[in-house]
């Protein structure tokens, strides 16, 4: 268990309770008494009735250590960004177990957990965490583990896919063709892509499928184009594979086919240094606040943090102004996290669907050469 109040070095302290037995002078000649029976030890945290209890579930000791690290930085940032002074964050480390690491925060009696970062740990937290009715809010990029109690807060596939397509079909596009990756990954793109195409009005011509594990996205994306009948395509992997795609796909100064990408193209240098990628559209989280954010951090931590440190920071500033209505000690009150208006952080509006999947403003890149430009910037509120 690791409390999130973090210094400059990056350490997070180790909350202990320190139990003192009683003990008592007994003067002079005066008739012995027993003292009274000392209590037994405990590591649960004390009682605290004037703030809200929220767990930060993450790793904070192994491979991803760093990862987490950055996460918990990211919270206390936030506390103290905004003075918040009714709200207890307890960092709780995964990586022994995830489970093990709900049930203490649960134990604890904290009534929201924040975390984790691995798909694959939200089930047995979530099962422990759902009997004592105290919800998550994941840090996933995973739809496929949202539920009633469990919030996805990481960029979906889906929501990126959408923003993308609706650009491409306003700026002219009506014929779209896939190329995607086998695996869970390639098939939520395809579905996402699938619906997207349909909902504005345009047409999935054709679909290629490839092995990741070698240099088929190469042989896929031929086929593709010798079978043609598009004018835009999705390579729905990231920006690397797009790199060895794109070639095959349209000569270089090509405007056509519009190379379109995923959110895994964010952040990616090869996409200013391949020619066949200039004039992709992808859509990503806005950078707009991340370098006020990132400077502030290097200040108080004395390292640059993880993109996905954002995240962190955003769900306490949710907390935060929940928290305005919600009395300490007290269940997590569940239906104000699908409030359609939304919540506005660091990275931009964003609300959770009645599915608990995020939904985010994004903004549409271009590539070009050297870097991206921003062809369509968030919106800094949804429309309905």
């Amino acid at each position: 268990m690791f409390e999130g109040r973090i210094d400059r070095r990056r350490i997070v302290m180790l909350g202990t309770v320190v139990l003192l037995a009683g003990c008592k002078v007994i003067p002079q000649g005066a008739p012995e008494v027993a003292p009274p029976p000392a209590p037994a030890p405990t590591d649960a945290l004390p009682a605290d009735q004037a703030r809200h209890r929220i767990a930060l579930l993450v790793p904070m000791t192994g491979p991803n250590a760093a990862v987490g690290q950055s996460i918990a930085n990211a919270t206390t940032m936030a506390l103290l960004d905004t003075n918040a002074q009714t709200i207890r964050i307890t960092t709780y480390d995964t990586f022994g177990g995830p489970a093990a690491a709900a049930t203490k925060a649960v134990q604890d009696g904290n009534k929201l957990i924040l975390g984790p970062v691995q798909a694959e740990d939200v089930a047995p937290i979530a099962t422990v965490a759902r009997a004592a009715k105290v919800p998550l809010i994941s840090y996933t990029s995973d739809a496929a583990v949202a539920a009633r109690d469990v919030f996805v807060m990481g960029t979906v596939p889906a929501n990126s896919i959408d923003r993308t397509v609706r650009y491409a079909r306003a700026k002219g596009a009506a014929r779209f063709a896939l190329l995607a990756p086998g695996g869970d990954y390639g098939a939520r793109t395809s579905g996402a892509y699938a619906e997207a195409i349909t909902a504005q009005g345009g047409t999935l011509t054709q679909t290629e499928a490839y092995d990741r594990s070698n240099t088929s996205v190469v042989s896929a994306a031929r086929r593709l184009k010798a079978r043609g009948g598009f004018d835009a395509v999705l390579i729905a992997d990231g920006a690397r594979f797009g790199a060895l795609a794109a070639p095959q796909l349209k000569a270089p100064g090509a405007v056509s086919p519009r190379i379109l990408g995923t959110e895994l193209w964010s952040g990616e240098a090869v996409i200013g240094t391949t020619p066949a990628l200039r004039g992709a559209w992808f859509a990503a989280i806005s950078d707009g606040r991340f370098k006020q954010f990132a400077d502030s951090y290097k200040t108080r931590f004395e390292a640059a943090p993880y993109r996905i440190a954002t995240f962190g920071y955003d769900s306490v500033l949710l907390a935060v102004r929940i928290a305005r209505d919600w009395k300490p000690g007290t269940a997590f009150p569940l239906a104000r996290l699908s409030d359609r208006g939304g919540f506005l952080g660091l990275d931009g509006p964003f609300r959770f669907a009645p599915n608990g999947v995020i939904e985010r403003a994004l903004e549409v890149r271009e590539a070009r050469a050297g870097g991206v430009v921003i062809v369509s910037p968030a919106p800094d509120k949804f429309a309905d």
